[in-house]
């Protein structure tokens, strides 16, 4: 019967480590639950691969190619909120969550966390040595929590405020996939013809000896330059991406690649929906907890995506600062916040529930990005298929038009 080496907690959230033989781990779980103690993890003993080698734990050696998602750190907000309100220490509760973690390189970022936290450095602190993952809205939360001892409520409005976050790009990310489907299909297929189809009607088109019209000229020689340098297009259609994505990080490109994505007809005004959505919920939760009004909005800043908005609130702490109210400052800028929000926080800063009236706008706002995602594919699809139908007739009509100018010859 083989030996486990396991790690396991007990009610009250304390580690133990040690060895004990079973069946299976199944079993392993079902002994150690007799005993008061749930299994976190296990490893069988002296376990060898098929050159007689010991097992060895690839998630080490490759923990630097995980990723830590969005999803990752709103389950450790939350669920180091229930074990802390619970009664555990934060030290013991991040230990345990560290165990339970499957992504190997945020449970090597918890596990830091706990033992600078061991140390005697504050929450916050320890999690400042990684502001490159948790942010500054994560931290300086935090930091409140642990000022005002309201640390388990600050973490649950924080793992709610992510909770709020991931759902908002997933279903805009949804949305985006239909459309992004069928262009990637229409492009592959274009690509298949031109390689394989148009050569054979160039050929039969050449014999009959007529003008060719600019149209069908352009056809062959993509088809030409496709069949015969194909290789070399696609490197340099790969270095263009490349380069058009490094681009977006200088500041004056991703400014005027922003200012352009909010004019599109549909998708501009289902952008500042969603901006306007994180905004006001970011904002309202940063207030909620404590953080001065002016260091909100340059928290909140960071968390904008559209580098336009980014700008307008960062700008507006400083005027914030200097005694302005915020809804004067955010009528400055009628093109990105509507006319519904300046009015309530207008109202929210006359009678102090800004907090609530943001929030109360979060829903409205996040509402109408949930239902204008559902109703993207029917706006989407008949644009679409204008735009398959045209280039399917574009293409036939180029190729067609050679063949028929000939039979009028005759």
């Amino acid at each position: 019967m083989p030996i486990y080496t396991y790690s396991a907690a007990d009610n009250a959230g304390k580690l133990n480590n040690g060895e004990r033989e079973a069946e299976n781990e199944k079993a392993l779980a079902g002994d150690l639950k007799k005993d008061g103690l749930v299994l976190l993890s296990s490893k069988e003993k002296g376990k060898k691969t098929f050159g007689g080698l010991a097992q060895l734990d690839i998630s080490k050696y490759l923990s630097f190619l995980s990723r830590i998602t969005l999803l990752d750190k709103m389950f450790f907000a939350r669920n180091l909120a229930v074990m802390v309100s619970a009664g555990l220490s934060l030290t013991k509760a991040m230990e345990a969550l560290a165990e339970e973690s499957a992504n190997p390189k945020f449970k090597e970022v918890v596990r830091d966390i706990a033992s600078s936290v061991t140390k005697g450095k504050s929450f916050a602190d320890s999690l400042r040595v990684h502001q490159n993952i948790f942010g500054d809205l994560f931290i300086n939360m935090v930091e409140v929590g642990e000022t005002t001892g309201k640390l388990t409520l600050v973490l649950k409005l924080t793992a709610n405020q992510m909770k709020k976050d991931h759902d908002l790009r997933s279903r805009v990310k949804g949305a985006m996939m239909y459309p992004t489907i069928i262009i990637l299909a229409l492009l592959l297929v274009g690509t298949l013809m031109m390689i394989y189809v148009v050569p054979t009607l160039t050929q039969t088109i050449k014999a009959l000896g007529v003008a060719l019209p600019p149209t069908t000229q352009l056809i062959i020689f993509i088809s030409d330059t496709l069949a015969n340098y194909g290789i070399f297009v696609l490197i340099a259609v790969l270095l263009l991406g490349a380069g058009a994505w490094r681009s977006l990080r200088i500041t004056k490109v991703r400014e005027g690649v922003d200012k352009l994505v909010i004019r599109l007809p549909v998708f501009g005004v289902l952008i500042k929906k969603l901006n306007v959505a994180r905004f006001c919920r970011t904002l309202a939760y940063m207030v909620m907890s404590g953080v001065s009004i002016t260091r909100s909005l340059e928290i909140t800043s960071g968390v904008l995506g559209n580098s336009v908005y980014k700008k307008a609130v960062f700008a507006s702490s400083a005027d914030v600062q200097k005694g302005k109210p915020l809804n004067e400052i955010f009528k400055t800028h009628p093109k990105i916040f509507q006319p519904v929000v300046t009015q309530m926080i207008q109202v929210g800063e006359e009678t102090g529930k800004l907090a609530d009236l943001l929030l109360r706008l979060a829903i409205f706002f996040e509402e109408d990005v949930n239902n204008t995602t559902k109703n993207l594919s029917t706006i989407i699809e008949p644009i679409l298929m204008v735009i398959i139908g045209g280039v399917v007739a574009f293409f036939a009509i180029s190729m067609i038009q050679p063949i028929y100018s000939s039979m009028g010859n005759i």
